[in-house]
C-alpha cells in the first residue's frame, strides 16, 4: 500500500468526480467506496468515502460539505511527453471548469492541475540562462503549455 495518499474533500459530488477522473486517465479505477446510512448529514446511500488511483497513484476522496473547498496551493501535476497527450487531458480536465497561466487548470470541481510536458522542464534547466530565459518568458505568456513555442523559444 503506498504510504502517503491525497485526500480530497468534496462538497456533496465526490463520487460524479470521481467518475470523471477515472474515466480521463488510462491506468485508472475506484478501489473502494462507503456511504452514509441513517443519521448522517447526507442522504442514505450518498457516497461518503471512496479510494481510486489516476495512473497507478492512489487517492481518497470524501464528501464533507461545503466548509472547505480547494485552492491553487495545492495542485496535481501531470508530467506528459506529447503536444496530443497535453491537449487530450487539457481539454478534459478543462470541461466546466477554468484555464489558468502557466499550464494550471482548475477543473470544474474546484481541483487545480498542472498539466506541463516533460520538455519544459528540460528547456528551463539548461545550463545556458540566456536559452533556459527565453523558455520562461514564453511559457509566462502561456496558458496552456504549447510545446512547440517552447521549442521555438528555446532555440531562439
Amino acid at each position: 500500500m503506498q504510504k502517503i495518499t491525497p485526500f480530497l474533500w468534496f462538497d456533496n459530488n465526490a463520487e460524479e468526480a470521481i467518475k470523471f477522473y477515472t474515466s480521463i486517465f488510462k491506468n485508472s479505477r475506484i478501489l473502494e467506496t462507503s456511504r452514509y446510512g441513517e443519521g448522517s448529514p447526507f442522504p442514505v446511500g450518498t457516497l461518503l468515502t471512496a479510494s481510486f488511483q489516476l495512473e497507478g497513484q492512489r487517492f481518497m476522496a470524501l464528501n464533507g460539505g461545503p466548509m472547505y473547498k480547494f485552492s491553487e496551493a495545492v495542485s496535481l501535476f501531470v508530467n506528459v511527453e506529447t503536444q496530443e497527450e497535453l491537449d487530450d487531458l487539457w481539454n478534459k480536465l478543462l470541461a466546466g471548469g477554468t484555464q489558468q497561466r502557466c499550464g494550471w487548470l482548475k477543473d470544474k470541481y474546484g481541483l487545480s492541475w498542472q498539466i506541463i510536458p516533460s520538455a519544459l522542464g528540460k528547456y528551463m534547466g539548461d545550463k545556458d540562462p540566456v536559452k533556459a530565459g527565453r523558455v520562461m518568458q514564453a511559457m509566462l505568456k502561456m496558458d496552456k503549455i504549447i510545446i512547440k513555442d517552447l521549442e521555438k523559444a528555446y532555440h531562439g
